[in-house]
């Protein structure tokens, strides 16, 4: 919304109560979802991920429909993840909840044709942000101890907000294909990462015993590459200034 504010764009942000029959929106960008808690409330996620969705495709009038879904959709997949890859999920697995859901927004908006859009976002990060795991590093190393959930060799995709909001423009606008993956396309242990953290501010790093080893296959980003000219920052250079630090 501030990047929209800032560029002059006419624009409108309902909330996500807010009756949309019969309303002429335009060119939407599909932003609900709930990410870290879906475990706890897997159907206020596939609300969020389809019901409001299908109301606004069946009652509202559009012109092009941006789906913001997520890179957990290839989290079975094998090598590096393209936007036409088969995905792969099973209703057995609980955790799959989230993909599903995803992957069947993706499908409703597909169905548009040549008006819907989608982009698989990867761990978006910047500053003022709570509640992710990125953010939860930060503020533990700022009281001096990290302790890890998952395993140093657990591995993530970090693309800064201030890549992903000008680049979700563009793909609502003019995008000319109908999956974008959106990340930096540079995986990031955890190890990586925190070595980095603890050099910045001194802080200890200890794992949990029960830690387990998450990773994702390697998100391609030659199509946003390619038709947008897209060039991602990087996390571990902005770093100090997620910490507050000087220089």
């Amino acid at each position: 919304m501030r990047h929209l504010q800032r560029s002059g764009a006419e624009h409108s942000a309902p909330g996500r109560e807010e009756s949309l029959h019969g309303s002429d929106l335009g060119h939407v960008i599909y932003c609900i979802g709930l990410t870290g808690d879906f475990r706890e409330r897997p159907y206020d996620a596939v609300d969020a991920h389809v019901g409001k969705l299908l109301e606004v495709v069946r009652h509202s009038r559009l012109e092009t429909l941006l789906y913001l879904s997520s890179v957990r959709v290839y989290l079975h997949s094998e090598g590096v993840a393209h936007e036409d890859d088969e995905l792969r999920f099973h209703p057995i697995r609980p955790d799959d909840l989230y993909n599903i859901s995803k992957g069947l927004g993706e499908s409703i908006v597909l169905s548009l044709g040549k008006r819907g859009r989608v982009a698989r976002l990867s761990n978006v990060y910047g500053t003022g942000q709570t509640g992710t795991f990125l953010s939860t590093i930060l503020e533990d190393a700022r009281r001096g101890t990290i302790t890890l959930r998952s395993t140093l060799q657990s591995a993530r995709d970090f693309v800064s907000v201030a890549d992903v909001v000008p680049l979700l423009e563009q793909i609502a606008l003019r995008g000319k294909e109908r999956i974008y993956n959106v990340a930096s396309g540079e995986p990031l242990t955890n190890g990586e990462l925190l070595e980095a953290v603890a050099r910045l501010t001194g802080c200890r790093v200890n794992v949990a015993p029960d830690a387990a080893t998450t990773t994702l296959p390697p998100i391609d980003i030659g199509r946003i590459r390619t038709e947008f000219g897209f060039t991602p920052a990087r996390i571990l250079d902005e770093l100090p200034s997620l910490l507050g630090e000087r220089g």
